[in-house]
């Protein structure tokens, strides 16, 4: 015999912003960016895409919500953005947020490519520069070097960098190399350095390197060169 649970319908989750949002990133991590769009996400809730527009203005809001999301994950992680007076320890501390930082990233490769596009800046983005810049600050910086230290950073300081150049698949990544072998006369340092260091790992940018080993290795060259100017006064 049926049961009241059986034939009754279950309640529908109310649509909210978040839901919304969350969607969006689910649908990204499986299919990439490319597939989020007003109609996708709203055929993943099971709603029209016209319901969407009671909490969105539109796509580009939807990708500035994306981002803020994402800035949540870190900070969740992080369990909070906060800067402690009198901070003495700036550069491991630093390494620690920009390397969670990084494994959010990790975990939705396509998000710098949004981030890179966002015309301006989502209120969770500025709280968290305002922590990196806060640690300098509490750190010993002067303003002045915490100014410079921010644009050396870049988008490191979020977790990525771009690479000069990205191989689009491993077709082209082949060509990349039929190309460095067929001018190895031409390029001798370059294919000197390639045969010293070849380490391949298929999931990296150029596709002969490590990519977590190099990010590191160019966020502690940059931490500490700041931390010797620091010291300079």
């Amino acid at each position: 015999m049926a049961t009241s649970t059986d034939t009754e319908p279950q309640p529908r989750l109310p649509l909210t912003r978040r839901r919304i949002l969350r969607a969006a990133i689910d649908l990204a991590d499986a299919e990439g960016i490319a597939a989020v769009t007003m109609r996708r996400v709203a055929g993943e809730l099971g709603v029209e895409a016209m319901s969407l527009y009671h909490h969105l203005d539109n796509k580009e809001d939807l990708l500035d919500g994306i981002v803020e999301e994402l800035i949540g994950e870190i900070e969740t992680e992080l369990g909070g953005f906060r800067v402690d007076v009198g901070v003495e320890d700036w550069q491991p501390r630093l390494r620690h947020i920009i390397l969670t930082a990084r494994r959010v990233m990790l975990r939705h490769r396509w998000a710098p490519s949004v981030i890179e596009t966002r015309t301006k800046m989502p209120p969770g983005l500025v709280r968290y520069f305002e922590m990196i810049l806060g640690i300098m600050i509490e750190g010993g910086f002067s303003n002045d070097l915490a100014h410079h230290a921010m644009h050396a950073l870049g988008s490191r300081a979020l977790g990525f960098s771009q690479e000069l150049f990205v191989p689009a698949s491993t077709t082209e990544k082949a060509a990349s190399d039929a190309m460095f072998a067929a001018m190895m006369s031409e390029l001798p340092y370059m294919v000197g350095m390639l045969s010293a260091i070849s380490h391949d790992d298929p999931d990296s940018t150029l596709g002969w390197c490590d990519d977590q080993t190099e990010f590191e290795f160019g966020i502690d060259l940059i931490l500490d060169g700041l931390e010797a100017r620091r010291l300079a006064g």
